[in-house]
């Protein structure tokens, strides 16, 4: 079984007004050693379950510490110069699953006290063998949380005797990541911005392993993974993924085209990951056209899929695949004074895009998911894709593109689009035309259109330029008990993919209505 590839992350085009951002273009030195400090206040992800087992001195379960560990992995695994004091309470105790990932290269335990720090001490050097050097004071000043840490009413922190043989570690400036995390949700890369800087300065960074994945909407903390994973520079292979619930079950899989672009085949480790971050199945497919799987664990599951995919050899040789009227509508275009060019990004671009996606609220009989988005996102996108674009250009307008996704062994269509008012002059098909002869000057072989069979006319439309159905093998890999259960009682598996095809077909007209009635009621 070969390792996770890597690929490269791909902005998902999104109809909001906020500007995406991406983590790369945040530019910083990243010499600098990392100072940080965690305070693991309590053991479990469940902030409830956590205030419980604090309450009750419990600490079982396969989830205690669960957040802590993967924390622990991923210092672990960071090539940054980095050293963590971790702060416990007498309710977070490391156990030895956890203290196997702290080793003293880079990790050093520390005491956050929490009602009696002679007492915590003592517990704490006994169950890790280790020499406590600093303390930090768990703090809070609510009602229930004094209750769980046995203080007296209205007493908000503990006090320290005055020769307590420990360092208040908390004496240097810090940075309370998991703050800013909630304060900046909705900008990642202000956040990293923040955080490099403060790294370069030698400010510690500060969280709590808690808010790992949750946001705190009382204390106004976290998440914090993403802006973790960036600093440290870890979990490469867990960029793009894309979660759905269904029933009882997260299923994960690569967004957008990047589950095409490259062979992958998910490993042990990538498997944990999953787990770790409560996704019970992954899902991914077999590029069989150029790379096979021949052996796979039995818990695995396997299904049928497939993409619209046209082999090429040369321009000519397409021209005379494709049958006579097709020919005809790439050579309508031309006769229209439709010119179609490769073209690098640039204003005239970004404001034809815009003008395509604003031209009309749906596409194809259903509601259009870019219609509405603003010129400054579509120029975010544009200027900031690696992609190809191919403009079909009628005078100095903008009246199609093409954007095509350059992967290993594969360039895939990933948005074919032109202005409905000039339907009667074939742009689609001129930008195809384009896109094959691009392909075949590249030397590429395979050209990718999407699937087959959710859109008939558009299918139509596909066999006509020369796409074929191409089937492919897709498999579901349980990280669960609960995605073991999902698979067996068939969770994983879409309606349009169990209907059979001409009752299938039968629907579309009753889906593409609902959709497009969607966007009629929405709130303008």
């Amino acid at each position: 079984m070969g390792s996770p590839t890597n690929t490269r992350s791909r902005t998902k085009n999104k109809r909001d007004e906020v500007r995406p951002e991406s983590p790369s273009s945040v530019q910083v030195e990243r010499n600098k050693t990392i100072i940080l400090t965690i305070d693991v206040d309590y053991a479990f992800p469940s902030r409830i379950k956590g205030f419980i087992f604090a309450a009750l001195g419990l600490k079982i379960g396969k989830d205690y510490l669960r957040n802590a560990r993967i924390i622990a992995r991923m210092i672990n695994d960071s090539n940054r110069e980095i050293r963590v004091y971790w702060f416990f309470t007498p309710a977070t105790t490391p156990d030895q699953r956890l203290l196997y990932l702290m080793g003293k290269d880079k990790h050093e335990i520390g005491l956050h006290v929490a009602s009696d720090p002679i007492a915590e001490l003592r517990l704490l050097e006994r169950a890790t063998n280790r020499k406590v050097r600093y303390y930090t004071i768990h703090g809070t000043e609510r009602l229930l949380g004094q209750i769980i840490w046995k203080r007296r009413v209205g007493q908000d922190r503990a006090r320290i005797p005055k020769n307590f043989s420990l360092k208040n570690f908390y004496d240097r400036q810090r940075l309370e990541l998991d703050v800013y995390c909630y304060r900046y949700k909705k900008s990642i890369v202000k956040v990293l911005k923040l955080a490099e800087n403060h790294i370069s300065a030698g400010t510690v960074i500060h969280i709590h392993p808690e808010w790992l994945f949750k946001s705190g909407l009382i204390n106004y903390r976290g998440p914090i993974y993403e802006p973790m994973r960036e600093i440290l520079q870890v979990d490469k292979e867990l960029t793009s993924l894309s979660v759905r619930r269904k029933v009882f079950a997260n299923i994960s899989r690569y967004s957008g085209t990047r589950e095409y672009e490259q062979d992958f085949v998910p490993n042990k480790e990538f498997i944990r990951k999953l787990a770790d971050r409560n996704i019970d199945v992954f899902t991914f497919l077999e590029r069989s056209w150029c790379f096979g799987i021949s052996k796979t664990p039995k818990t695995w599951l396997k299904t049928e899929d497939n993409v619209a995919l046209l082999e090429v050899t040369s321009y000519s040789a397409w021209l005379e695949q494709i049958g006579k009227k097709t020919r005809n509508m790439v050579r309508k275009a031309e006769k229209s004074s439709v010119k179609v060019e490769a073209t690098k990004p640039s204003d005239a671009l970004v404001e034809g895009i815009w003008k395509i996606y604003n031209e009309t609220p749906t596409r194809q009989e259903r509601a259009f998911p870019h219609y509405g988005q603003s010129l400054e996102a579509v120029r975010w996108l544009v200027t900031n894709s690696e992609d190809t674009f191919i403009a079909a250009w009628l005078e100095n307008e903008l009246v199609g593109f093409i954007q095509l996704v350059q992967g290993y062994n594969i360039v895939i269509i990933s948005q074919i689009l032109s202005l409905q008012t000039h339907s009667d002059k074939a742009i689609n098909n001129a930008l195809i035309a384009k896109a094959v002869e691009f392909c075949a000057s590249k030397g590429e072989k395979w050209l990718m259109y999407a699937r087959m069979g959710n859109h008939p006319s558009l299918d139509t439309f596909k066999q006509n330029n020369g796409f074929t159905k191409f089937q492919i093998s897709r498999y579901y890999v349980p990280a669960t008990e609960k995605g073991r259960l999902a698979l067996r009682i068939g969770l994983y598996r879409d309606i349009k993919d169990i209907l059979p095809g001409p009752l299938k077909y039968r629907i579309i007209p009753v889906y593409n209505w609902v959709s497009r009635a969607k966007i009629r009621l929405k709130p303008k």
